[in-house]
């Protein structure tokens, strides 16, 4: 065999990265990047296929989705469908994929080192968990099996989440853009598929769709078109030894890199026209779309840096300031998307205000006037090299993300045609000034090459189109010849003509210049901060960085006064003041932003908070300005009235989120002493003046308990600096203690069982959701949160087999730990076309069969269990942002419990398998008499069962029944029509008899039609799954059965598990008599002593 290749053993590297880096070459041309990261306490891999959606077949839209689906689901050496799940989860591990136009990318992470226990052991030695995964990962690539049994149910999976995603705006309008692209490139394409593309479609026209995805992996995958990234703590020679073992089976068949040269994404019929669309949400768009170079040759110069600084810049002088200036906008941003080798779009998107949708044109005219400027004006090297001086800044300091983010970014990025010396730089750095190539990029910004969308709930209104995958409203016509003409004419326009207030921005103020850290080695970092001023008015928290050695720092404020959030109309108050304070920052605080400085402002539930981020040396200067814009604000009505708007937009849009990320805030308010909802904010903002805003916010300022915590390059002495700028700016008096805020929660009753129902605000949404929660206890017990989080580790990969892939109840499945202020529980979620009713219901037998399963439980997989979660909690911290972010949550929810994690590995470890089953039979366990639930049911408008209007029970049969007779026919079965009836005759369809209607048509085919016994065993396999669809859109809920998989012999089938008797639910029909039948719980105070952070050091 040939020996591998090594392409390089340096890498341009940030200066703090400790990794080291090879890059090799297998025989099979497979290429791979391997990591070295002696500290990692994670390790991961990826392998990115240079293979996407692009690929599939016109008549077969998704393929390339299912089949990274369908290569989770057992291989030849790992025939168990979660075989390789089942490993990364004990092994504190887990994976993803993600399917892309041109790019198929699936990822693992799994801890770096573990103790050695049975499944760590590999040929007799005891190796890494690394090298197990890496061994069931290379598998996909080699021999995947495409269970027979696992593919519907992996087909519905896809069908699933391609519902979850048919009323969002961003899938709903990309698929817009490219449904009105040139139909003979595939960017034209529905790139997700569903049940109709993937499975019924093709088999009705006689197609094999099992071999489809076999033919379409052995067609299109092959090592040449692989990149392979292996991050872990074991040598570079020991990484190159496994890959070239493990990765040498995957087959070679030296394939072409997929290019789409010469077709254009858009032709001459797509150019220069409008296109009207309808969006779920309340938003009010305008983006222009210009075909563009694809620039991935000019990774020395990259073009598009400068035009998009320049477009997209919000400082005095640009696109935005002039726009928002006038009332028309409120954001833009610019930049490149590329689309395929050889392909790529430059987009502006602006978001407009009610005043901007009236006078759209102009808005587009001002953007054509700003591109002449840029055009006329020759390209400036100083703007090139404050790009670029900041990019190398960024580059020099560039903090560690996570194993998986790394490995997963860089094995697309190694697809480029990058030297691999620069594969960690490439993409980051700009390493030449070059005009030609920013002209030649600007001459693709014309107005003959471009395709305006409009995006609006309201204009035009008569939208004659709708799109044939998601539904999206839509209208197409020409620009009309008088304005195309004069937005030539803005295009030829000249410093004389143009508009005045646009041009070119100044120098920079923000960029940085003292990047120095005094790096002091210290035995171990320090896990708390020092608390160095407490006073009745002032908190400080401070902690210079001992980890991570940046020139960054974090400073944090919370402004407490609970005056803030004693009503919803004050809460809304409050965000409106902070919306304010941001509007009027805009323009200033956009160099920060592009010089690495970022600040956020925001409203919760003790009073405000405000966070700067960033290089050190400007972090006064920015919280400085805040300070005083928020102290200083002159509300102008005409800029309140914009504002307003916006925040109204959103209470309204939180309404047509997906039910999952809206069943939460129900849980919360529902568990919480005080609180409010969306709908109560909605309800109050359209009341409140610009007046009333005046004189709230002077009220919120007059008063106030500081929190603020200074984290990063920053010395003592420069914090006490931060907190003397704060009291003197704001000049608040003392909130004393006694005026704080208290929070607390609710405590369910032992045996209680509530169910709050509530129906979902989007009208076309067709998933209900239902979050189950078991309240436990009191959230610093710590004996009590180490057994949650150990059930939550233990059903992590058991619910989501059972519940989402055996049963198939929805693409959104949740179960684990959940937090509120003062208490602590656990949680399953669940989105699905199912009712509620039975949703809950698969949830108790899944609980009541999990019983089962930890009473039979080995030792070795009780242990393994803990192992796998000690692993987690003992996870490094990647960067100081998320350091920051630990520290902060401590503070900021009262506790100051730093040392938490420590504390739950020491009550972690003793746990035993008989005091996890107590605490499960009692906390947990539907029929116990001691558990106490509270479920929240969000109700789909659009369910099956509204849907299907007020048939009867004999009519949904006979649908039913006229259904199935097609679908028999569509897979060339000769139906006799009474014959068939007959056999249906006695079956209750309507009662969502699945089993029995399944049992029935089989008997119909093997003793009526005849059929040999392998063809009715799949046509029964294929039925079972395409009645789970069928009969919930005839308003039948269906009782299914579930695929039990054997991988040798095949597929058998298995009833669901069984759901216990429950005793009925109490209905909470009255939130607030709900809430107040129940106790409260003591408030939140600090586990530890202030006394225990103060600082008695002298100062640095």
């Amino acid at each position: 065999m040939a020996p591998i290749e090594r392409v390089a053993d340096k890498l341009e590297q940030p200066d703090l990265d400790d990794r080291s880096y090879r890059v090799i070459r297998l025989p099979n041309k497979l290429e791979a990047l391997l990591v070295h990261d002696p500290d990692t306490d994670k390790a991961s891999a990826s392998v990115n296929v240079n293979v996407g959606s692009f690929s599939d077949a016109e008549d077969m839209p998704g393929t390339a989705h299912a089949v990274e689906h369908l290569l989770f689901m057992g291989t030849k050496k790992f025939p168990a469908e979660n075989a390789y799940n089942q490993y990364l989860t004990s092994h504190s591990g887990y994976s993803n994929a993600y399917t892309g136009p041109v790019e198929t990318n699936y990822y693992f992470e799994i801890a770096a080192e573990s103790e050695p226990s049975p499944d760590a052991t590999t040929n007799g030695v005891d190796t890494s968990p690394l090298y197990g995964a890496l061994d069931r990962f290379s598998q996909f690539f080699i021999s995947p099996i495409f269970l027979s049994s696992t593919l519907d149910r992996e087909l519905k999976a896809v069908d699933s989440e391609n519902k979850k995603n048919l009323q969002s705006d961003n899938w709903r309008l990309s698929q817009l853009n490219k449904s009105l692209a040139n139909k003979k490139h595939p960017y034209n394409h529905f790139s997700t598929g569903n049940l109709q593309t993937l499975r019924d479609d093709p088999r009705s026209r006689g197609v094999d769709v099992r071999q489809e995805f076999i033919n379409f992996h052995d067609k299109h995958y092959s090592a040449n078109r692989m990149k392979l990234v292996v991050l872990g703590k074991e040598s570079l020679d020991t990484l190159e030894e496994w890959v070239g073992d493990l990765f040498a089976g995957v087959h070679n068949k030296d394939l072409p890199q997929k290019r789409w040269d010469g077709i254009d994404v858009f032709t001459k019929n797509e150019l220069r026209t409008q296109v009207f669309a309808k969006p779920v949400m309340d938003q009010r768009t305008l983006d222009l779309s210009f075909p563009y170079l694809d620039e991935e040759n000019l990774y020395e110069s990259q073009p598009s840096r400068y035009i998009s600084h320049l477009i997209g810049h919000e400082g005095p002088g640009s696109i935005l300031a002039y726009i928002k200036g006038k009332g028309w906008a409120n954001g833009l941003s610019a930049g490149p998307s590329p689309v395929c080798p050889g392909s790529a779009f430059f987009s502006i998107s602006i978001k407009l205000t009610e005043e901007g949708l009236k006078v759209y044109f102009e808005v587009v005219k001002a953007v054509f006037e700003y591109i002449a400027l840029i055009k006329q004006t020759p390209p400036k090297k100083w703007i090139v090299n404050e790009i670029k001086g900041m990019a190398e800044v960024d580059f020099r300091f560039e903090e560690k993300t996570s194993a998986s983010d790394f490995v997963r970014t860089m094995s697309s990025i190694m697809h480029k045609p990058l030297p691999r010396e620069w594969l960690l730089s490439g993409t980051d750095l700009l390493r030449k000034f070059d005009p030609e190539a920013i002209e030649t990029a600007l001459g693709y910004l014309r107005p003959d090459n471009f395709r305006l969308t409009l995006i609006s709930q309201t204009y035009p209104g008569d939208w004659d189109k709708q799109e044939k995958w998601y539904g999206t409203e839509y209208k197409v016509v020409p620009i009309p010849s008088d304005v195309a003409r004069e937005i030539e004419k803005a295009t030829e326009s000249t410093e004389k003509d143009r508009i005045s207030d646009l041009h070119l921005p100044h120098r920079n103020e923000f960029i940085p210049s003292q990047l120095t850290v005094e790096k002091k080695e210290t035995n171990e970092p320090l896990k708390a901060p020092k608390l160095i001023r407490n006073e009745e008015s002032v908190r400080t928290w401070w902690k210079k960085d001992d980890r991570f050695w940046v020139p960054r720092a974090n400073v944090f404020l919370t402004l407490r006064n609970p005056l803030a959030s004693v009503t919803p109309a004050n809460m809304v108050r409050t965000r409106l003041f902070c919306a304010l304070v941001k509007d009027a920052l805009v323009e200033y605080s956009y160099d920060a932003e592009i010089a690495g400085l970022e600040y956020e402002l925001g409203e919760y539930y003790v009073g405000m908070g405000i966070d700067i981020s960033g290089y050190s040396e400007k972090v006064p200067v920015l919280l400085e300005k805040v300070l005083v814009t928020m102290r200083d604000l002159e509300i102008k009505p005409d800029r309140f009235q914009i504002v307003k708007e916006r925040v109204v937009r959103g209470f309204r849009n939180a309404d047509y989120q997906q039910p999952y990320q809206q069943v939460g805030e129900y849980t919360a308010w529902l568990s919480s002493d005080r609180g409010w909802i969306n709908e109560q904010y909605r309800n109050e903002i359209t009341s409140i003046t610009v007046e009333d805003i005046s004189m709230f916010y002077p009220q919120l300022l007059r008063q106030l308990h500081l929190d603020i915590i200074c984290h990063g390059n920053m010395y003592k002495e420069e914090a006490l600096k931060i907190t003397d700028l704060v009291q003197s700016t704001l000049k608040a008096r003392t909130l004393p203690q006694t005026q704080w805020n208290v929070s607390r929660g609710l405590i369910l009753p032992p045996g209680g069982d509530y169910t709050y129902r509530r129906d979902l605000g989007d009208p076309a949404n067709v998933n209900n959701c239902i979050e189950y929660y078991l309240f436990c206890g009191n959230l610093v017990d710590r004996e009590l949160r180490a057994k949650i989080l150990l059930l939550a580790q233990m059903t992590d990969e058991a619910g989501f087999d059972q519940l989402r892939t055996k049963e198939q109840l929805g693409y959104v499945v949740f179960t684990g730990m959940k937090m509120a202020a003062t208490t602590i529980g656990y949680r399953v979620i669940i989105q699905s076309e199912r009712s509620t009713e039975y949703l809950e219901e698969r949830i108790n037998a899944f609980l009541a069969m999990y019983s089962k399963t930890l009473s039979n439980m080995t030792q070795d997989e009780f242990e393994g269990h803990k192992r796998s979660l000690i692993n987690k909690r003992q996870e490094k911290m990647k960067n100081l942002d998320q350091e920051t972010q630990r520290l902060w949550n401590h503070i900021s929810s009262e506790y100051l419990d730093f040392l938490q994690r420590e504390h739950d590995v020491e009550h972690i470890k003793p746990l035993t398998k008989s005091s996890m089953l107590a605490f499960y039979n009692q906390y947990i366990h539907p029929t116990s008499p001691h558990r106490a639930k509270l479920s929240v049911h969000l109700l789909a408008q659009s369910s099956p069962k509204a849907m299907a209007g007020n048939m009867t029970p004999a009519e949904q049969k006979e649908k039913a029944i006229s259904t199935i007779s097609k679908l028999l026919t569509a897979m060339g079965v000769a139906v006799d029509h009474a014959r068939l009836n007959q056999r249906l005759a006695p079956i209750d369809i309507a009662g969502g008899d699945q089993a029995g209607t399944v049992d029935a048509i089989a008997t119909y085919l093997q003793d009526d039609a005849g059929l040999p016994e392998e063809e009715v065993d799949e046509v029964r396999q294929e039925g079972q799954q395409l009645l789970g669809t069928i009969l919930p859109g005839l308003g039948i809920e269906v009782k299914p059965v579930v695929d039990g998989v054997d991988s040798v012999s095949g597929a058998s089938e298995e009833e669901l598990p069984q759901a216990p008797e429950m005793k009925p639910t109490t209905l909470i029909e009255n939130v607030r008599d709900f809430k107040a039948s129940l106790m409260v719980t003591a408030g939140r105070r600090p586990v530890v002593e202030l006394s225990e952070f103060e600082e008695v050091e002298p100062k640095l």
